[in-house]
C-alpha cells in the first residue's frame, strides 16, 4: 500500500475522533469560539514547539503568510460553522452533509491540478447530490423548531464551503511551505480570529462557565495535531481529490460515537442518507 494512502487512513482515525468533540462540545453547550480558541492555541503552541526543537527551515516566508491565512481563515469559519450547526440539527444530519464538500474539492482537483473524472467519480458526486437531497428533507429532532433547523442548514452550507477552502489551501501548503512551520502559522492565526470572535459566539443558552469549552478544546487540538498532520503528509506525495475523499469519510467515527453515547437515533432516511455518502465517497476514490 502506498505511503500516502496509510497517512491519509491515519488521518481518518485521528480526526474522526476529533470530530466527535465537536458534538460533546455542542452537547454541553459551550461557547463555540473558546473551544476553538482552546483547540487551536494547543496545536498553535505544540506545533510552533515542534518547529524548533527539530530545528527545521523555511523556505519562502511571503507564501507561507498567505497561505497560512487563507487556511485558518477558511478552518476557522469550517469549525465554528461545524459546532453551531451541531446546536440544531443531529449529528447523523449534519456529518455526511458537511463531509460532501470533498465533492467541491475534487472538482477543483480534475480542473487544476488535471484529475481524470472517471465513471465512479461521476457517480459518485450524483450519489453524493442525492444524499444531500435525502438528509436535507429528513427534519431534526422533534423538539427542534424549523426556524432552528433552517439555521442549522445554514450553517452546514457555510462549514461546506470554507471545509473545501481549507482543503485546498492545504494541498498548496504541503507541497510548497514547510509543514510543521505551517501548522504554527496557521493555527495561530486561527488562535486569534477564535479569541476574537468569542464573545460573538456566546448565545443566550450557552455555557457561562468555560471549563469545559477549554478542556475539550485541548483534547481536539491534541488529536488534530497527530491527524493534521498526517493529512499534510499524504497531501504532500498523494492526490488531492483521493486524500480528501479517504479523511471525509472521518464523520462516520463521530456518527458511531454520537448513537453510542448520546443515544441519536438512526431512522430509515438518516442511514440510507449515511450509506449513499460513504458509497459515494469510497466511488470518488476509484
Amino acid at each position: 500500500m502506498e505511503n500516502w494512502y496509510t497517512f491519509a487512513t491515519i488521518a481518518l482515525l485521528f480526526l474522526g475522533v476529533q470530530r466527535f468533540l465537536y458534538k460533546v462540545s455542542a452537547e454541553r453547550r459551550c461557547n463555540s469560539a473558546w473551544t476553538s480558541f482552546s483547540f487551536m492555541a494547543t496545536v498553535a503552541l505544540l506545533s510552533t514547539l515542534l518547529f524548533f526543537v527539530l530545528d527545521q527551515k523555511i523556505r519562502n516566508f511571503g507564501f507561507l503568510l498567505f497561505i497560512a491565512f487563507a487556511n485558518s481563515l477558511t478552518f476557522f469559519m469550517a469549525t465554528i460553522s461545524n459546532m453551531e450547526a451541531l446546536k440544531h440539527i443531529p449529528a447523523s444530519v449534519a456529518y455526511p452533509i458537511i463531509r460532501l464538500n470533498a465533492a467541491i474539492v475534487v472538482i477543483f482537483s480534475i480542473f487544476y491540478f488535471g484529475d481524470n473524472l472517471s465513471l465512479y467519480q461521476g457517480a459518485g458526486i450524483l450519489l453524493a447530490m442525492c444524499a444531500v437531497v435525502i438528509l436535507a428533507r429528513d427534519t431534526a429532532e422533534k423538539n427542534k423548531t424549523a426556524k432552528n433547523t433552517r439555521l442549522g442548514f445554514l450553517f452546514v452550507g457555510i462549514s461546506i464551503l470554507a471545509g473545501a477552502l481549507a482543503a485546498i489551501s492545504s494541498k498548496f501548503a504541503a507541497l510548497h511551505a514547510n509543514k510543521m512551520a505551517f501548522m504554527a502559522t496557521s493555527y495561530t492565526m486561527a488562535t486569534l480570529m477564535s479569541f476574537a470572535f468569542r464573545k460573538k459566539a456566546q448565545s443566550v443558552d450557552a455555557n457561562t462557565n468555560h471549563r469545559d469549552a477549554l478542556l475539550i478544546g485541548f483534547f481536539m487540538g491534541l488529536i488534530n495535531l497527530a491527524g493534521f498532520y498526517c493529512y499534510l503528509k499524504a497531501l504532500s506525495t498523494g492526490p488531492l481529490s483521493i486524500v480528501t475523499s479517504v479523511t471525509a469519510m472521518h464523520f462516520v467515527i463521530a456518527i458511531i460515537l454520537s448513537a453510542l453515547i448520546y443515544r441519536e437515533k438512526l431512522n430509515r432516511s438518516r442511514i440510507t442518507g449515511i450509506f449513499l455518502t460513504i458509497v459515494s465517497i469510497v466511488l470518488l476514490r476509484l
